[in-house]
């Protein structure tokens, strides 16, 4: 895509965007979705949907998995006790979905299930159905974490992460 067009779709869209497709009611039920799924496992589930790429990224013609694992960082995705922390990044601009695994769970997880993954929630986002394919994607990633990482009790699994996703 020429660059011009690339920035102007980037730049067109902004965090109101993002907010008007995943209202704040679905925001709260996402929010109580991680947290019900992490106690069933030790994992780490986030969610981050940005409307479009910070202006120094597309200067340099950077790819959405470059800011999903960017953001895997700020949001200290990769800071979890046993490395088995997940996040699920949505990209409005370029309709691009990444998920981002740390080397704990990655490592019992294949290529395929992933692309299996991202297919079902590109499906549903076809649709318009933005909440639908996030539930979808954090119930997944929770029965992988639940098979691979299973919960020892409250006491062994602190919350070591926010649960809210994050939108800008």
């Amino acid at each position: 895509m020429n660059r011009w067009l690339r920035i102007l779709k980037h730049r067109w869209l902004d965090e109101a965007d993002a907010r008007r497709a995943l209202g704040p009611e679905t925001l709260k039920r996402l929010q109580a979705r991680v947290a019900q799924s992490e106690r069933g496992h030790s994992g780490e589930i986030r969610i981050c949907v940005e409307a479009g790429l910070p202006l120094s990224y597309l200067w340099r013609n950077a790819t959405p998995r470059e800011r999903a694992v960017t953001m895997f960082g700020k949001l200290r995705v990769w800071d979890t006790e046993y490395n088995n922390g997940v996040l699920i990044y949505l990209l409005l601009a370029e309709h691009a979905i990444e998920i981002v695994a740390d080397r704990g769970l990655n490592r019992h997880v294949s290529t395929e299930q992933w692309r299996e993954l991202t297919a079902g929630m590109a499906d549903a986002f076809r649709r318009g159905d933005y909440e639908g394919g996030l539930t979808a994607a954090v119930d997944a990633v929770g029965q992988m974490l639940d098979r691979h990482f299973p919960s020892v009790g409250p006491e062994a699994n602190p919350n070591e992460l926010p649960d809210a996703p994050v939108v800008q």
